[in-house]
């Protein structure tokens, strides 16, 4: 289990990579100048330049990219005495360093966290932009992905057991309808319905977080409210994929021998079902579920923005219409290490529920 733990992190480290290379690439490749996004149309070209300079976006590319990689790694290569090295170690961005081995005065082997550098548009640390915006987006998913087992798992299972009555046709139809029904698409409706046409009677808000000013402005207060809409609308597809494999899962177990065993045996219908076909009927769900989890930590582009959920998503357009490099980079990833870490997590969870498998 271990070297097969090890495998994974290090293939985790290598998509990471891959996805780092890319996305800086784009955006190098993709026309646009965030000096200018910065100062507006009107900066005189002294300006753009001092703070090209000092954003480091008058270096060659293959610097700027060194240099990145360089800041993410735990181990770096810096400069702690001269402050105008591109490389200097910046006590005030990188935090609680340690120089382990110095090479010469002009260059040490450094231990640190991984920087993410600075935002573009706020100058705030890429890290507590991030960090403030991923509890949100954490919540919103957790509460879609509750919504979807606990309901799409309910169904299914009373789907199967009235295999093809009248109820079970009309859940896989609204399934499939569900499985293909836009996210984006989805909130535009569910907002229009409840938040506008029906506000008076549901008391909904079209945008909102879930801590919120009142309206004297006299402090935070929490808003459950505000997150009902966006979870909703970002649990109809994972609820559709769960109604089908919880349905289709439990066909295959209750036609398996031992759940005749326990029929001749004289064991009550419900006994049957929730002592024995239900824990044997899990293992499919739990990977789709883990697999929605991480996909909604990373496609709640939409829905956050459309209602106005302060999350993960929020911050990414944000960033993509400033032009915001660091701060979109940063975000791509955070959203690979979350599908790395989950994937890790299925296989455990897996491994717990069928004992039959062994990683290697």
């Amino acid at each position: 289990m271990a070297v097969y733990l090890l495998k994974k992190i290090l293939y985790g480290i290598l998509v990471a990579w891959g996805v780092i290379t890319v996305v800086f690439l784009l955006f190098h490749v993709l026309p646009g100048d965030p000096a200018r996004m910065m100062v507006g149309q009107r900066a005189d070209q002294e300006t753009l330049e001092k703070i090209r300079e000092e954003m480091g976006l008058n270096r060659p590319v293959h610097e700027q990219y060194l240099h990145y990689l360089n800041d993410l790694s735990f181990l770096s290569l810096h400069d702690p005495v001269d402050q105008e090295n591109y490389f200097y170690l910046d006590p005030g961005e990188y935090g609680g360093s340690r120089v382990l081995i110095r090479f010469s005065d002009a260059k040490a082997l450094v231990l640190k966290a991984p920087y993410l550098g600075r935002s573009f548009q706020s100058r705030e640390k890429v890290g507590y932009i991030l960090g403030t915006a991923l509890p949100n987006t954490f919540l919103l998913a957790a509460c879609s992905m509750l919504f979807a087992f606990v309901i799409g798992t309910a169904a299914g299972i009373f789907a199967a057991v009235r295999k093809d009555g009248i109820y079970d046709r009309s859940i896989l139809v609204i399934s499939s309808l569900g499985m293909s029904l836009p996210s984006f698409f989805a909130a535009l409706l569910i907002g229009w319905l409840f938040a506008y046409k029906l506000q008076d009677f549901t008391g909904l808000n079209l945008t909102g977080n879930i801590l919120e000013v009142d309206e004297y402005g006299e402090g935070l207060h929490l808003q459950l409210k505000n997150l009902l809409l966006p979870a909703l609308t970002l649990g109809i597809r994972p609820l559709s994929v769960v109604v089908q494999l919880s349905r289709n899962s439990m066909l295959d177990v209750l036609s398996q021998d031992y759940i005749r065993t326990a029929r001749a045996k004289g064991l009550s219908f419900s006994r049957i079902i929730f002592r024995h076909a239900l824990k044997n009927s899990m293992n499919p769900l739990v990977t789709a579920v883990s697999g929605w989890f991480a996909s909604l930590m990373a496609g709640v582009i939409f829905v956050e923005y459309i209602f106005g959920w302060k999350g993960l998503g929020y911050v990414i357009v944000n960033a993509l219409n400033n032009y915001d490099f660091p701060l979109v980079l940063g975000s791509v990833i955070l959203i690979s290490l979350i599908f790395v870490v989950i994937n890790i997590l299925v296989d455990l969870i897996y491994a717990y529920l069928d004992p039959r498998i062994q990683y290697a």
